[in-house]
């Protein structure tokens, strides 16, 4: 709920920083890896691997996420740490790994409720055991007062034992695949920005508001991925078109892809389109927020269960570069751009 609209609840102005983190740390996950939580200047971690993956993402108010949408949906606290779960596990699933622990920075404005708080905090603790990582934990983090609330999540992850799956590794022949969904979170966002209200939505598309807000990337695909001999991975965060142009980039290939394959995510797509007055396919090609994994395979091996090959690996022809081509033409780079857009 807006933070105007509950200004007469409880909010953080009213606790001291300790109370506050006395309301929120029962509700984090404590699990195995953390040798020293939350309360010290650093926490200890295990690194079981004797090596260390680690990312960092970050979602801010009105850049990121809206706390009231124009359909009239509003964001919980609850979304928002869903979301700061699903964006930094699935980074470290991208590198075929296991996220074993997280540290959150929360700024908020002072008018906060302190409900928003704690339901941040239990939706934190939702994403990772809902996603499917129970032993991954909060091992602290940080508290801070600002105009907008700004959420920043370091991740750590374990390889156990075996080698990261690079973006840089695909290989002409290599069969293109995708695991997860695409362009179900870019739909949802396009309802959210429209006019239809939210009241308004069936299941179906109350659903795709969901994939946008409560994104579930499929966990167990990365690990299983790098243990079926996969030779280049990524999370697909900002676009299939731009993410598979820098997996392209960095292994100096070219990504071809099957339209006929594409067609297949875009088809459960079309009554939302329909709602809009718009096309499906641009949502499947530049929408990311689903955190698929896009990854690339040698031919003739059988996918791991959840992949969907949706095209080839080619070499780069002698007049042209790297990048994305749809059945064999050039493809316009759609997707997010912090900076661009």
């Amino acid at each position: 709920m807006p933070i105007e609209d509950l200004t007469d609840q409880l909010t953080v102005a009213h606790l001291s920083e300790a109370e506050l983190l006395a309301r929120i740390f029962p509700r984090l996950n404590h699990g195995p890896n953390i040798l020293l939580g939350p309360g010290d200047d650093a926490a200890l971690v295990a690194a079981p691997d004797g090596r260390t993956l680690i990312s960092i993402d970050t979602q801010t108010q009105d850049q990121d996420f809206r706390l009231r949408w124009n359909n009239g949906y509003r964001t919980s606290g609850f979304d928002v740490g869903w979301k700061a779960a699903a964006q930094n596990l699935s980074d470290i699933n991208a590198m075929g790994g296991r996220a074993t622990s997280l540290v959150v920075s929360l700024t908020m404005p002072p008018a906060t409720p302190v409900q928003w708080v704690e339901d941040f905090a239990d939706g934190l603790t939702a994403g990772i055991v809902g996603l499917g990582a129970p032993d991954c934990s909060v091992a602290g983090g940080d508290l801070g007062r600002g105009r907008e609330i700004a959420v920043t999540v370091a991740v750590v992850g374990t390889l156990n034992g075996r080698p990261p799956v690079l973006r840089s590794g695909a290989k002409p022949g290599d069969v293109v695949a995708v695991a997860g969904t695409l362009g179900r979170a870019a739909a949802g966002l396009a309802l959210l920005e429209s006019d239809i209200p939210l009241a308004d939505l069936d299941p179906e598309l109350r659903a795709l508001v969901n994939s946008q807000c409560r994104p579930e990337p499929p966990l167990a695909a990365g690990p299983l991925a790098a243990g079926s001999g996969a030779t280049a991975m990524m999370d697909v965060s900002d676009g299939l078109l731009r993410d598979g142009g820098r997996l392209a980039a960095a292994g100096n290939v070219v990504v071809d892809l099957d339209p006929a394959a594409l067609q297949r995510f875009a088809g459960p797509l079309v009554p939302a389109a329909m709602r809009l007055a718009t096309d499906a396919m641009p949502w499947v090609l530049g929408g990311g927020e689903d955190h698929g994994l896009l990854a690339t395979f040698p031919a003739g091996i059988q996918l791991p269960e959840g992949f969907t090959a949706i095209g080839s690996v080619q070499a780069v022809a002698q007049s042209e570069g790297s990048g994305v081509r749809i059945a064999g033409q050039a493809a316009d780079t759609v997707g997010w751009d912090h900076f661009a857009d």
